[in-house]
């Protein structure tokens, strides 16, 4: 009874504060309420990015010029919580900021042309002071396409932990690997050739600690939770596989020099399966 008199009361009074704070707002008294305002905006880069920009400075005045196409997420995975994708469904701008972070392209607008389009539709009905013939003439071909997709979200691959709860009081951790992956393709422009292709996957890794205290009042459950999780940024993953796709087409296809910290690490998993499975069909 003291406990819902105490709710009650709590309850009353946070609607009396509203109210009063309704009226101000009505009379125009109310004060300007500064906003939060934590970290700064920053650059959004990945460990890749300083790769990408050394290419910058190699010399070359002679670029290709390159449009992006549809690079989607083709995974396939939904939050059933939030109804929403897990991954980013900005890949194609991801690619196209890779791109420009390399310093070695020019960049064709192909992935969202209606401004083009209307532009021309403008021209040919009078509207501006262009003409169509100076359009066409000013408008450069492409002479390579990147297009692909998001093919791999593979949850636990590895997760492991240990908890301890002793009447309703414990602490427990855990960690989580999953993995992206990336298949991404340059086409030449001029014969629609299939000229490079990247296959790249990102494991990454996740860390939690948690502390959970359960008490009862009554008939009343309280909850208290406490804890901290630290996760790698799943679309910073993602990021990084596509810069590292780009830094591949880049060095790999137009033999641009690469450095050795930013080659991509080669991984031999499989490699015992095959050997063993070769011997069994020798012997």
């Amino acid at each position: 009874m003291g406990l819902n008199r105490i709710v009650i009361g709590l309850g009353l009074s946070l609607a009396l504060a509203g109210c009063q704070t309704a009226a101000v707002v009505a009379e125009g008294k109310a004060p300007a309420v500064r906003p939060a305002y934590s970290f700064p905006v920053t650059t959004n880069t990945t460990p890749y990015t300083r790769c990408l920009q050394t290419l910058a400075s190699y010399p070359g005045s002679h670029l290709p010029s390159f449009a992006v196409g549809e690079v989607s997420d083709k995974t396939g995975q939904m939050d059933t919580l939030t109804e929403s994708t897990v991954l980013t469904q900005g890949l194609s701008e991801m690619v196209m900021s890779a791109l420009w972070r390399s310093g070695k392209v020019r960049m064709v607008e192909r992935y969202d042309l209606r401004i083009p389009l209307a532009e021309l539709k403008m021209i040919e009905q009078g509207l501006t002071s262009r003409s169509a013939n100076e359009l066409q003439q000013s408008v450069p071909a492409s002479d390579f396409v990147v297009l692909g997709a998001l093919t791999e979200l593979n949850y636990n691959i590895v997760s492991e932990g240990a908890g301890l709860w002793v009447g309703g009081i414990g602490a427990g951790g855990r960690t989580v690997i999953i993995n992206v992956g990336l298949d991404l393709r340059l086409v030449n422009g001029r014969t629609f050739e299939v000229v490079h292709v990247s296959t790249l996957q990102k494991q990454v890794f996740g860390y939690e600690v948690e502390a959970n205290v359960f008490r009862f009042f009554g008939s009343q459950l309280v909850e208290f939770d406490a804890g901290r999780i630290q996760n790698e940024p799943l679309q910073l993953g993602v990021r990084s596989v596509i810069e590292m796709a780009v830094y591949q087409i880049m060095t790999d296809y137009f033999r641009l020099p690469s450095e050795e910290h930013c080659q991509v690490r080669e991984t031999n998993f499989f490699e015992e399966t095959l050997t063993g499975k070769t011997k069994e069909m020798e012997s």
